[in-house]
C-alpha cells in the first residue's frame, strides 16, 4: 500500500466539486423542511410544500446551470430518477452543457436500509436505466438519497459497475473501499448545503464555504470542497445569487481545480492514493 499525501493535478491546492440535486418525492409527498412556521394538523396532504418542492425541475434546475455556464465551472447532477421522468428536457440540458449526471435514487423519500436485497438492487437498476435514458449515456456515481444507505449499498453500487459514490460521511477526502464487487471509490461531501440556511441568512450559505475554502487553501493542501445545492431551494434567485458569490469567490484563486465527480475519481484510482487518512496526509 502506498502511503503518500494526497495531491492534486499540476499542483492545485484545493479540488472543488459541485453537486446540483435534482429530488422528487413520492406521491403525495414533499420535503420534510419548508418555509412554513406553522405546522399542519397531523395527517395533512401538504400541497403547498409538493408545490414548493417542484421549483427545482421547472425552473431551479435551468437557473443554476445557466450560472455554471457563464462562469465556465463544471458540475455533477444527483438526480432522482423520477425527476429524470418528469423532467426530462432539463435533464438533457443540463447534461449536453457538459456536466454529469449521477444517481440518487429513483425517489428522495425512499431509505435503502428498509429495502429488502432484492428491491434495493432494482431500485439502482430502475434509477440509473431511467438517468441513462434522458442524459445519453449510464452514469458511472451515484449518492443514495437521503443518507439513507444500508450496510450493502455500496456493494451494490459496485456491482451495478459504477466507479464513485458520495455516500461517505467519515472523511472530508475521497477514500478508496473494498467491496465484494471490487472497489469503488467514495467521495464525501463538506457537510453543509443550501437548505442548512432555509430559515436564516442565505449569507450563512457564503461564509461556511468561503472559511472551509480559506482554510484547506492555507493549511491543508489536498483538501476537497464540495458544494452541495438543492434544485428547489438554491435554484431560487436569492439562493443562487450566494451560490454564484462563492464560486467567483474561488474562481479569484490559483491553484484551485474544478473538477467533476468521476475525474476525482480517475485521478484517486490511477495515482493509486491507497490511503488518504489524516495521519498519512499531515504526520510530520
Amino acid at each position: 500500500m502506498m502511503q503518500r499525501p494526497l495531491t492534486w493535478p499540476h499542483g492545485h491546492r484545493v479540488a472543488v466539486v459541485v453537486s446540483v440535486l435534482l429530488e422528487t418525492w413520492s406521491d403525495g409527498k414533499s420535503p420534510g423542511y419548508f418555509p412554513r412556521t406553522t405546522p399542519l394538523p397531523a395527517g395533512s396532504k401538504d400541497v403547498a410544500g409538493i408545490n414548493w418542492s417542484r421549483f427545482g425541475g421547472s425552473e431551479g434546475i435551468w437557473r443554476l446551470a445557466r450560472n455554471l455556464r457563464d462562469l465556465e465551472i463544471p458540475a455533477t447532477l444527483f438526480c432522482n430518477g423520477r425527476s429524470a421522468e418528469l423532467w426530462p428536457e432539463a435533464v438533457a440540458e443540463f447534461a449536453k452543457a457538459g456536466n454529469d449526471v449521477a444517481g440518487h435514487g429513483y425517489l428522495q423519500d425512499q431509505t435503502f436500509f428498509s429495502m429488502s436485497a432484492e428491491r434495493e438492487r432494482e431500485t439502482i437498476k430502475k434509477t440509473l436505466d431511467a438517468l441513462q435514458k434522458v442524459a445519453g449515456k449510464r452514469p458511472t456515481g451515484w449518492v443514495t438519497p437521503i443518507y439513507g444507505w444500508s450496510e450493502n449499498t455500496t456493494e451494490y453500487l459496485a456491482e451495478a459497475k459504477l466507479q464513485w459514490c458520495s455516500d461517505a460521511l467519515d472523511s472530508s477526502v475521497p477514500y478508496q473501499q473494498e467491496t465484494k464487487s471490487g472497489r469503488i471509490v467514495l467521495i464525501p461531501w463538506s457537510d453543509f448545503v443550501d437548505n442548512r440556511a432555509l430559515r436564516a441568512s442565505p449569507r450563512i450559505y457564503f461564509d461556511v464555504y468561503k472559511d472551509l475554502f480559506d482554510y484547506l487553501y492555507a493549511l491543508e493542501p489536498g483538501g476537497l470542497v464540495n458544494i452541495g445545492v438543492h434544485a428547489h431551494f438554491g435554484g431560487r434567485p436569492a439562493m443562487t445569487a450566494i451560490f454564484r458569490q462563492i464560486l467567483e469567490y474561488l474562481r479569484g484563486h490559483k491553484g484551485v481545480w474544478f473538477a467533476q465527480h468521476h475525474q476525482i475519481a480517475k485521478w484517486i484510482v490511477e495515482q493509486k492514493f491507497d490511503d488518504t487518512s489524516y495521519p498519512v496526509r499531515f504526520r510530520r
